[in-house]
């Protein structure tokens, strides 16, 4: 076992160069390896880049642009300078832990692609495997935390937090209750640091450009893909139509010479939760649908091959999410802890049906809820399973050739829908 375990501690040679260049046509880009003097266990310094990659045995590097300007079709894409997790420095590793793999960085580079939509209040964002498990705006940054974490609590087991005001003792003393293997922020007020670096492993990193997020909405990068063979696709990265609440279109279709709209107009309350989903949305793995209220996840289905599959998900992710919270506030314990005591007579299992009588109650906390999809249903009945559950409000690309089934799903139980007019697929 112990064997077993040194594969993960062990940080991998890696053959890369440590410049790369790029030519596109008559443009050249060229790159610079990162690496980072950080200390092992042992306390010896080690000069390497990434750990490892996706897994053990994985050699990997990440290399930040630092000259070159690439112009195609009259599209400008990112020039030297903007680097955020790319460019981050030894100094901004205000406590290493130790060498970053891959997905370390991923998942920090994730939640700034959402948190660079959402910067007009506190928010945080919890990702695990590339994903977020939970994320949350509010009014201070600790109840921002608290609901995303609270949003799916076992996920967020072993993840990254993003955060995207400074970091304060508040929110640091519920973070540091929590284990979680990356904490990024702009910066981290007095006393905060102190108390996040009690837990001993964990990678704590200041990224000031942070507070300069809302400048990347508009600025597109080359996205690569390898396949198998050694050839490369190449595409530009997606842009959001959808910023504010005035960029949502209407729910209205044309069918058979009749026009289909939606009976009810969006309140602001239900306008907001959309927005806010929707700019969730473009860090989700598709096919994906997910669940929010109150500027809160509520639950998350990713990567699924059909829509109906994955709205069934998210509702089963929110009634078993919304269950262990309840078990957890009451016994201080996860929910599957509890039932397996229950069956072994060592709790009252007339209080695990009682758990499991108010999650049904409450619907695992969709009444009320907004349901976003990444792209258009292509028959009503994915939009049913939102609309079973209390989902008041849908958000939604619309085309399909049956929008007009889903508008009438969507009166039919006296719920409203908008419009994005473009998909955010993220593979």
């Amino acid at each position: 076992m112990s064997d077993i375990k040194k594969m993960y501690r062990t940080v991998m040679d890696d053959n890369f160069p440590e410049d790369m260049t790029i030519t596109f046509g008559g443009e050249t880009l060229t790159y610079k390896k990162r690496s980072w003097k950080l200390p092992e266990a042992d306390g010896t310094l080690v000069e390497k880049g990434l750990r490892y990659g996706e897994n053990p045995g994985q050699e990997a590097a990440v290399y930040e642009l630092v000259g070159g300007n690439l112009t195609l079709g009259g599209c400008t894409f990112i020039e030297p300078g903007a680097g955020l997790v790319s460019a981050i420095t030894e100094e901004q590793m205000l406590q290493a832990g130790k060498h970053p793999g891959k997905t370390n960085l991923t998942d920090v580079d994730n939640g700034l692609n959402i948190l660079k939509y959402l910067m007009d209040k506190p928010a945080a964002v919890i990702l695990k495997h590339n994903n977020p498990c939970g994320a949350a705006q509010d009014d201070s940054l600790a109840e921002a935390y608290r609901r995303a974490d609270r949003a799916d609590r076992i996920a967020a087991f072993g993840g990254a937090l993003i955060v995207n005001r400074p970091m304060d003792k508040a929110t640091a003393e519920a973070v540091s209750e929590n284990y979680l293997e990356v904490v990024a922020a702009p910066d981290y007020e007095e006393g905060a640091l102190e108390i996040l670096k009690t837990r001993a492993n964990l990678r704590i990193i200041r990224i000031e450009k942070i507070d300069e997020l809302a400048k990347y909405r508009r600025k597109r990068f080359i996205e690569f893909k390898s396949l198998i063979d050694g050839g490369l696709i190449v595409q530009q990265s997606p842009l959001n139509a959808v910023t504010s609440t005035s960029d949502f279109l209407p729910a209205e279709a044309e069918f058979e010479g009749k026009k289909y709209t939606v009976d009810r107009q969006p309140t602001q309350a239900e306008l907001e939760n959309l927005l806010f989903g929707w700019c969730v949305e473009q860090g989700i793995t598709s096919n994906s649908v997910i669940y929010v209220k109150d500027n809160c996840t509520v639950g998350i289905g990713t990567g699924e091959q059909d829509r109906v599959g994955v709205a069934e998900i998210a509702v089963f992710k929110a009634y078993t999410k919304y269950a262990d919270i309840l078990c957890y506030d009451a016994y201080g314990m996860p929910m599957k802890d509890f039932e397996l005591l229950a069956m072994r007579g060592e709790r009252d299992q007339a209080a695990v049906e009682e758990l499991r009588a108010k999650t049904l109650e409450a619907r695992g906390g969709l009444i009320g809820s907004a349901m976003i999809s990444d792209a258009f249903f292509p028959f009503r009945d994915g939009i049913d399973v939102g609309l079973r559950e209390g989902v008041t409000a849908v958000c939604q690309p619309g085309g399909s050739m049956r929008d007009h089934e889903v508008i009438e799903a969507v009166n039919e139980a006296k719920a409203t829908m908008v419009f994005t007019g473009q998909r955010c697929f993220k593979h």
